[in-house]
């Protein structure tokens, strides 16, 4: 197996019908043809409270820890971002919050940004709107660079989502789909590249 060719997935919505995990399960077919070995998860198996520091100083959630093992395991991510009032969601954000939370006294979990530093992560995001949710990943993108993140300078926001998926939530227009396998072969190559250095 080879560790740069290793990828997660995931959403940062738990709603049923959503557009965001539609592109997420398309994002890790692609890559799955692309040859990469696929982790996809979802956040509502990961049962999270609200990040509150004097919560935290009673026990970090095992949730938390398993997510910050899945983080630090895959060089790369694909995120699919919702837009909530032209930013990312409450969901992601408290996700992000606990496993960038340094475990104090842990002999691997002491540093917070060790989960996060010097992945690649290609964003994506859905929306029923004209920009496809676009706002939601300018906010996104400096909070994981900010994380010791490496971006992917290709990015997709599909728009008007509610049109853009057939019955088996696979994308009916081939140029967004192109669109997000270019983002998901960027963030593989530029994994490999790091892995290589």
């Amino acid at each position: 197996m080879n560790p740069s060719n290793k990828l997660l997935v995931f959403a940062g919505s738990t709603r049923a019908h959503s557009w965001n995990r539609k592109l997420a399960g398309v994002a890790a077919d692609l890559a799955r043809t692309a040859g990469a070995e696929v982790t996809a998860i979802e956040l509502a198996d990961f049962e999270l409270p609200l990040y509150n520091a004097d919560l935290e100083a009673r026990g970090t959630p095992a949730a938390a820890i398993r997510l910050k093992e899945l983080f630090d395991a895959h060089p790369a991510w694909i995120i699919c971002s919702p837009e909530y009032n032209g930013s990312y969601t409450g969901l992601l954000k408290n996700t992000l919050d606990w496993v960038s939370s340094p475990v104090k006294g842990h002999p691997q979990w002491s540093s917070g940004t060790l989960p996060f530093a010097g992945k690649v992560v290609g964003l994506l995001s859905a929306s029923p709107g004209a920009l496809g949710g676009l706002r939601s990943l300018e906010h996104l993108a400096p909070l994981l660079l900010n994380l010791q993140c490496w971006v992917t300078p290709k990015q997709f926001a599909l728009s008007r989502a509610g049109e853009a998926f057939d019955a088996d939530g696979q994308l009916t227009s081939e140029a967004s789909r192109a669109s997000v396998r270019a983002v998901v072969e960027q963030a593989l190559w530029a994994s490999r590249q790091l892995q290589a250095r």
